[in-house]
């Protein structure tokens, strides 16, 4: 049925070559400027209309997934590291094939159905299966299974809390949810209040060899079937499937392949409907912008209940790449990395700030022959990076003796593309890490809504700050914001609100009509909130957010998540900030989570002695001490004096925390997006205290000068 060549990827690699040097990347259509809105861009490629697939004949990613396990049936396709209990280590990467994963999808798809046809679940057009687990293998056959027999999943942030999963399971009408066993007992506490719930199929096994009438399988059974529920373990699922075969029932490209909740940074979570025509466009345009292979390793970490994972996993399914799945310790996910050696890398500027900080501290912050040499290296391999002519972050020689080692100790040396998504990587950062990997590492624009993909990096744009150009799959304009003074007028860039088209755009916010209605106006334009400036190359850049903005008492506006940012990228102390202004304040103030170790070297040379990284309760008294806070705020103004803050937006007062925002005390969600106005209400005192000290110190400078 398919042959030796792959179309998709032949045309992708067709349509990803760049414009002629000095085009632009992405193009205004003529005649689409309106009063209040700039002209509408489309990639240099599809001027006259979006795309919509490479491959004609592939609609869905259930197609998608067929023809990859047709084509390459042997590759591998999903690895894991399993645990040696004995030990206490994880092992080498055990793989299963493209034809090894396609029989078990198949099996449990049947296995699902047939489970919830004898609880009496059965709906015209597909039902939601809920998927709560980390990364894993498990993750991707359950999502693929329910493609085979037109369901679609409904994914569980594995962070969340019980209020969450709660509203989820029961916004969704889950009957169903697949789960790993960390999670059961969970679901159970809940179930007086999950009325649809019916089904649990676990993902790890629950027995092992212990006596009849013992095994865990047994005894949550017992517990379970009491409130109406029955649990089962996925390879007997799998086993029923495989007894009792159906057919495929395949989806059609308007079917929902998912619900996707979003994170939730202030209320309840919002239900994204995202059909298979949405899903095969954005693995369509990442297969341009970004590549895939099937000699392509990439390594699955981020949440795969987040778009941006499962949009990068679509892509490497389609091109039957391998990926491997970390084995659930962000901490050490260098240590999987380092077994791995993928060739494709996707992160989120929070990692790739403790890449840098780690990086900085191996290299140019070293002394003797060490240090000097990296200085070196980094200095010229910066300076051909800002080359006008012709810009490189690639050298034949330093590559080979300096950054294959350094990036060595990341697991990287094979890494050809790297991408930075979900939020703003700091500039200075960006070029600094291109310099130390030297290979193509792209920034990228897009939401749960556009399914990840809106706006890339075309490679050969070395520039930083800008998120890149239009996909091929989508069209945007800038809208006036004139209560924030961003008019697309604006000289030397039009500048306003980014709207999207795309043919990644999502159908709507699940049983939410209003809140669909606000965000997708008359004409089709998501308005993203995010405000935006387009320059002669057709390159968008996120300069603001209307409603992530603080208007101080004397009428300026402030963005403080640039500025956490910057302090982020330039700080290797600070873990985690929050930059905060009160409306009726004229200056700000901030709460921020220390790194231990950059900080514990930090606070020890401003009080003169030695302070163990590890000793947490010591870690905790330095934080409070004011001698620190002093030099931490000193600190934080040479970073601004260096990306020319303005007075206002300096941090007059701040505290020092341990981990003050995590996914645990549910300030950060599972996208590590910080929560403001819990964060504000929560550090409200902290906060308060900051603003009276800071007006004491205003007012005694005040006296003093009057003396003077």
């Amino acid at each position: 049925m398919f042959g030796t060549t792959d179309p998709q990827l032949e045309r992708a690699v067709e349509v990803s070559k760049p414009p002629p040097k000095g085009q632009p990347y992405s193009v205004p259509i003529p005649g689409s400027q309106i009063e209040g809105k700039s002209a509408v861009y489309r990639h240099w490629r599809f001027k006259d209309g979006l795309m919509s697939k490479l491959d004609d004949s592939i609609t869905t990613v259930h197609e998608q997934f067929e023809a990859s396990a047709a084509r390459y049936a042997k590759n591998k396709c999903l690895g894991h590291r399993p645990y040696d209990p004995v030990t206490k280590t994880f092992g080498a990467y055990q793989w299963q094939d493209y034809e090894t994963v396609r029989t078990r999808r198949k099996n449990l798809g049947a296995g699902l159905v047939h489970l919830c046809r004898k609880a009496g679940v059965e709906k015209r057009g597909g039902y939601g299966v809920g998927l709560w687990c980390q990364n894993r293998p498990e993750w991707q056959i359950t999502d693929l299974a329910c493609m085979s027999q037109r369901l679609y999943t409904v994914s569980i942030y594995d962070t969340l809390g019980p209020d969450t999963t709660e509203y989820i399971v029961n916004h969704a009408s889950l009957s169903c949810v697949v789960t790993s066993l960390n999670h059961v007992t969970t679901l159970l506490k809940l179930k007086p209040r999950l009325p649809t719930l019916k089904i649990i199929v676990v993902l790890d096994p629950l027995s092992a060899g212990e006596l009849p009438g013992e095994s865990k399988g047994e005894i949550l059974n017992s517990l379970a079937s009491e409130i109406g529920v029955y649990i089962h373990y996925i390879k007997d699922v799998e086993a029923l499937g495989e007894k009792e075969p159906i057919p495929y029932n395949p989806p059609k490209l308007e079917d929902i392949i998912t619900i996707n909740y979003t994170s939730g940074t202030t209320g309840d979570p919002k239900g994204v409907v995202l059909t298979h025509a949405n899903a095969v466009a954005g693995t369509s345009a990442s297969l341009i912008v970004i590549g895939s292979s099937p000699d392509t390793v990439t390594c699955s970490f981020l949440p795969l209940a987040h778009i941006y994972q499962r949009l990068g996993e679509h892509t490497a399914l389609a091109a039957g790449s391998a990926i491997g799945y970390f084995h659930g310790n962000i901490a050490e996910l260098v240590d999987d990395m380092k077994v791995l050696r993928p060739t494709v890398f996707t992160g989120v500027p929070r990692l790739y700030n403790r890449f840098g900080t780690a990086i900085k501290e191996a290299t140019v912050q070293q002394s003797g022959f060490k240090g000097a040499l990296s200085r070196h290296v980094v200095s010229a391999k910066s300076a051909a990076l800002n080359d006008k002519n012709a810009p490189t972050n690639k050298h034949a020689l330093y590559d080979r003796i300096w950054s294959k080692k350094v990036v060595k100790a990341f697991g990287l040396e094979r890494c050809k593309v790297m991408v930075s998504g979900s939020a703003p990587i700091d500039p200075s950062l960006h070029q600094f890490l291109r310099v130390v990997f030297g290979n193509h590492f792209i920034q990228g624009y897009g939401l749960t809504e556009t399914y990840a993909v809106s706006l890339v990096q075309i490679e050969g744009d070395l520039t930083s700050g800008n998120c890149g150009a239009v996909v091929p799959t989508s069209e945007c304009c800038l809208l006036d914001v004139p209560d924030m003074e961003y008019l697309t007028s604006d000289k030397p860039y039009p500048r306003g609100e980014l709207l999207i088209r795309s043919s990644t755009l999502f159908r709507e916010y699940f049983k939410n009509d209003e809140e669909t209605r606000k965000a997708i106006d008359e004409d089709g334009w998501f308005h993203t909130g995010d405000i935006c400036s387009v320059d002669e190359l057709g390159r968008f850049k996120v300069i603001d957010r209307r409603k992530n903005v603080l208007k101080l008492a004397q009428g300026e506006y402030i963005s403080p998540e640039r500025i956490e940012n910057v302090y982020l990228a330039n700080c290797g102390w600070i873990a985690t900030a929050y930059v905060h202004g009160d409306s009726h304040q004229s200056f700000l103030v901030g709460i921020f989570g220390i790194a231990p170790e950059a900080f514990a070297a930090f606070a020890g040379k401003v009080l003169g002695e030695k302070i163990d990284p590890t000793d947490l309760k010591k870690l905790e008294q330095v934080a409070q001490n004011k001698k620190v806070e002093k030099a931490a705020i000193k600190e934080l103004d040479k970073v601004g004096k260096k990306n020319k803050f303005n007075t206002y937006e300096r941090v007059r007062t701040l505290r020092l925390f341990i981990e003050p925002f995590t996914v645990d005390n549910q300030l950060l969600t599972p996208t590590l997006k910080l929560k403001r106005p819990q964060a504000a209400k929560r550090f409200r005192d902290h906060l308060d205290q900051c603003y009276e000290e800071a007006l004491k110190e205003e007012e005694l400078n005040g006296k003093v000068k009057a003396k003077l």
